[in-house]
């Protein structure tokens, strides 16, 4: 089956108040092509889970900086100084959750699994609640996490964590084919197979889009069963999040 289509074509369905895993590590596989077509397409109230934010001016940010967002689950957020805004404010609720939990949550999501234990968070406000998810407008906080189901294995204390599924994910490959199986370069595999696992309705897009048979089975990361539909993409804009530099050396006579 030919899963390719438009930009606009792939995010039609997309409704208000949609749940939407997101690919991207730091500024590495964003899918931006699929962002900025829903940002045409209206959809707002979105509540997206994404390991960060992207910045003000690309990626997510363009969607949070236009009042789209109304939910964010991530583990990083740092770079984004709107996000800060917005959730400090009290216009958007943040779901932080530790790095590894996320991308084991997306993973469980994708694989059937419910929920699972995992000793990440033990002995912090992770396991305790009080984690402040959305504030009032005074500063105050409205909304706070729960405390977390703990339970002991191997002299060990765990914490409960529920898997994550949603309702559309988008997600970047660096190649894929007409049926959907994709091939992702260097740290944008970090979190974008798992985004897809974790949708029920998959959007790729990909730099490169090859025939079926192309792609050496070895060499698939993401089987197409997961994918429904397929986006033709230009190269990635390479973003550096923090550009760190030294000092010039002082010339030599």
């Amino acid at each position: 089956m030919d899963k390719v289509v438009s930009p606009a074509r792939a995010v039609a369905d997309i409704p208000d108040g949609a749940t939407l895993a997101v690919g991207g590590f730091g500024l590495c596989g964003i899918p931006s092509t699929l962002i900025d077509a829903l940002a045409g397409s209206g959809a707002t109230g979105l509540r997206v889970v994404s390991n960060n934010c992207g910045v003000d001016d690309w990626g997510l940010g363009l969607l949070l900086r236009a009042g789209r967002i109304a939910r964010m689950t991530s583990s990083y957020v740092g770079e984004n100084k709107e996000f800060a805004r917005q959730y400090l404010s009290g216009e958007l609720e943040v779901e932080l959750t530790p790095q590894g939990t996320l991308a084991e949550r997306l993973r469980a999501g994708g694989s059937g699994i419910p929920a699972f234990f995992t000793p990440a968070g033990v002995g912090t406000q992770v396991e305790e609640g009080g984690l402040p998810w959305r504030y009032a407008a005074d500063g105050s906080v409205a909304l706070a996490s729960p405390p977390k189901e703990v339970r002991e294995f191997g002299g060990r204390r765990h914490l409960l964590e529920e898997a994550i599924s949603t309702d559309f994910a988008l997600v970047r490959a660096a190649v894929a084919d007409r049926h959907g199986n994709c091939v992702f370069h260097a740290a944008a595999r970090n979190f974008n197979p798992l985004c897809a696992m974790a949708g029920r309705i998959t959007l790729v897009e990909a730099e490169r889009i090859v025939e079926p048979g192309e792609l050496p089975p070895d060499a698939v990361h993401l089987p197409g069963v997961y994918v429904d539909r397929v986006v033709a993409a230009g190269p990635a804009e390479k973003r550096i999040e923090r550009r760190t530099v030294r000092p010039a050396a002082p010339e030599e006579n």
